[in-house]
């Protein structure tokens, strides 16, 4: 079996436009929701949301390959563009044939399905574009990142709602232990700040009506009333250990285990004994040799809903056995939930503590919830020997994804 390591980081997020300057917002605590911008929020419950501001596609494209991708591929393919620049493999005498892709979406182009539907309503069917399906598919970031860079190697796309990213980031793991490829380029993208999305996921109860940034996304507080939808992109380049050796690449981190498991229970709700994500994280632990009392870091779900936070605090109690005194925090407290990204985006943040040696806090953490008593790192991160971590997302449908990140040793 492979080793697989992290050789290149790329994020782009309510938090910053690049990894360093994310993880540097994070580290600090940063509240990075606001009021709607990308549409007219005037009649909706919903007023906040966590954008990317300042996005400018054509840093990354031609203003032609622009019009030709969704939003969440514009913002996939500027993620992707900073994790291959760091890792440096675009330039690397790697076998094209062995580095592959695997990169995905939540839901796709649900910004370009809205407006092409407008199109076909008033202005007939001769009018919708051409490009409506290569657009809207959940699988064309992985396409488009190939394309680029002429990686010959599987191009594949993995959908598992809020889990898309961390099971994308796990299965390339897995193509790269067996030995199928050298290296991949894998992460999740999303941009559903749109008004038929916030207007949906509002309806079934699932966002926040808070019109305080400050009180809208607070994980395991108990006033928490749903999640803040987050938009964004996290691609992470992992490469087998001799692969990255022979060609002196830095290593960042080490991917160590994966683990994915299912509910099988509701379409929304999370099982309330959190057996199945308990399982999970077990399995990521088994596959990497750790045992739960050596973890030094777990980045949670937390998503802010009332029943997600407090199945994932029993499943790690019950990981435990009972009693876990390892820091538990949310970056969705800054970063609202990034849906399909927001597992690739969290798995950086955990590549980032252990490289610099400190835990991010849960932000807005005011009031405890008696059924909620963890270590959440309330309000202000901290510094910390981080050797070990775990990322956890849970989606709709009951998918549940773990990975788990080592600091890298010979």
């Amino acid at each position: 079996m492979e080793r697989v390591v992290i050789t290149g980081l790329g994020l782009v997020s309510p938090a910053g436009l690049s990894t360093e300057e994310s993880w540097a917002s994070v580290r600090a605590g940063k509240n990075c929701i606001g009021p709607i911008t990308l549409f007219d929020p005037s009649d909706y419950k919903v007023k906040l949301a966590a954008e990317v501001r300042d996005f400018d596609p054509e840093k990354y494209m031609t203003a032609k390959e622009a019009s030709r991708m969704d939003r969440y591929c514009q913002l996939g393919m500027a993620a992707a563009a900073e994790a291959v620049s760091r890792s440096g493999i675009a330039e690397a005498s790697l076998d094209p044939y062995r580095v592959g892709v695997l990169a995905s979406s939540g839901i796709g182009g649900f910004e370009t399905m809205y407006r092409e539907c407008r199109v076909l309503d008033e202005r007939g069917p001769r009018r919708v574009s051409p490009l409506f399906v290569p657009m809207i598919i959940s699988n064309i970031l992985a396409g488009h990142i190939a394309i680029r860079y002429g990686f010959n190697g599987a191009s594949q796309c993995i959908v598992t709602a809020c889990a898309t990213g961390t099971d994308s980031i796990g299965q390339a793991f897995r193509q790269i232990s067996h030995g199928y490829l050298d290296a991949v380029v894998c992460g999740g993208a999303e941009a559903p700040i749109i008004g038929v999305s916030v207007a949906a996921f509002s309806n079934m109860t699932a966002l926040t009506s808070s019109a305080d940034p400050l009180r809208a996304s607070i994980p395991f507080d108990r006033g928490r009333s749903g999640f803040v939808m987050g938009e964004g992109a996290g691609m992470v380049v992992l490469e087998s250990l001799s692969s990255a050796r022979n060609r002196g690449a830095q290593v960042i981190a080490e991917v160590a285990g994966y683990g994915a498991t299912c509910d099988a229970y509701h379409i929304t709700a999370p099982a309330e004994d959190g057996e199945a994500q308990r399982r999970c994280m077990a399995d990521a632990l088994r596959e990497g040799g750790v045992k739960p009392a050596e973890l030094s870091y777990i980045n949670a779900h937390g998503t802010s809903t009332p029943p997600n936070d407090v199945c994932e605090t029993r499943a790690i109690k019950a990981l435990f056995g009972g009693e876990c005194k390892t820091p538990v925090s949310s970056t969705k407290s800054m970063t609202g939930h990034m849906l399909g990204a927001a597992g690739a985006a969290e798995a950086i943040f955990c590549a980032c503590a252990i490289r610099d040696g400190f835990v991010p806090p849960t932000i807005g953490y005011r009031e405890p919830d008696p059924e909620c008593d963890l270590d959440y790192v309330p309000n202000k991160g901290r510094p910390a020997d981080v050797r070990c971590t775990l990322s956890n997302s849970f989606g709709f449908g009951g998918h549940n994804g773990v990975l788990l990140l080592k600091r890298f040793e010979e």
